[in-house]
């Protein structure tokens, strides 16, 4: 059985050395889905809420918030990120949110994409909770990556 990557000889959580690896393109896509209900899918999509445009708030946290990565995930690497994008798009009333993020590094940006996806979904709730509270986010995921070692990966 391999040694899990995080765990260092004595047995403390480590950071993994990326040093030794050649950098190289990568990219991540990840999505988030925010089931709104009839209500605040309304209201977002009509651009009513209270708050704002609640898109173009949601867009610019997930950016934000990608360059924020190694800050809020304790072992993940600090990296050059070239491109971040945040989309939306409607399965009925639910919101898709979805992320993509771009880099040549030495490590991936499967985190990046994810939080990025993460903190738009959760500007989403903020900016429509006043027309409802029971927004639920869920089913935040990986939906591919591509470069580094282990290859392209597609959910």
């Amino acid at each position: 059985m391999q040694k899990p990557s995080h765990i260092a000889d004595d047995g403390s959580i480590s950071m993994v050395d990326v040093s030794g690896k050649t950098p190289t393109a990568r990219t991540a896509r990840a999505q988030a889905r925010v089931q709104l209900g009839a209500q605040a899918a309304a209201a977002l999509r009509n651009a009513t809420l209270e708050k704002g445009d609640a898109l173009a708030a949601a867009q610019l946290a997930g950016i934000l918030a990608a360059k924020q990565t190694p800050a809020l995930i304790p072992l993940a690497h600090g990296i050059p990120l070239a491109k971040v994008d945040v989309t939306f798009a409607w399965d009925g009333d639910t919101l898709l949110v979805e992320s993509s993020a771009h880099t040549v590094a030495q490590t991936g940006v499967e985190m990046e994409a994810m939080v990025a996806a993460s903190v738009a979904a959760l500007t989403i709730y903020d900016m429509a909770k006043a027309v409802s509270k029971g927004i639920i986010i869920e089913s935040v995921r990986l939906l591919e990556k591509t470069g580094g070692k282990s290859g392209d990966w597609h959910a």
